[in-house]
C-alpha cells in the first residue's frame, strides 16, 4: 500500500500544503491550511468504484490503467509549525 504525507508549510504569503514538492492553493491562515490538509487526506483513504484511468508521462507516452475503488494510500499531516 503506498503512502502519501502532506506537510503544512509557508506559501506564496500566506500556508498551504504540499504532497511530493506540489503545493495546493494558498490559505490565508495555519489553520486553514491544516485544515484543508486533514480533509483531503481523510478524502484519499474513501474507497471509490473501480475505474479505468489514463495519464501521460513526462515522456510524452499514454498508459491506460484499471484503478481498484478500494486501493487506497495511507494519508498522514506533517505539521511542524
Amino acid at each position: 500500500m503506498s503512502h502519501v504525507t502532506y506537510k503544512i508549510v509557508e506559501h506564496d504569503g500566506g500556508w498551504a500544503y504540499t504532497v511530493d514538492g506540489v503545493f495546493s492553493e494558498p490559505f490565508a491562515t495555519h489553520a486553514a491550511a491544516l485544515a484543508a490538509a486533514r480533509r483531503v487526506a481523510a478524502e484519499q483513504r474513501v474507497p471509490g468504484r473501480t475505474e479505468a484511468i489514463e495519464y501521460e508521462t513526462a515522456d510524452g507516452k499514454w498508459h491506460t490503467e484499471t484503478a481498484a475503488g478500494n486501493d487506497r494510500p495511507e494519508t498522514n499531516v506533517e505539521d511542524k509549525a
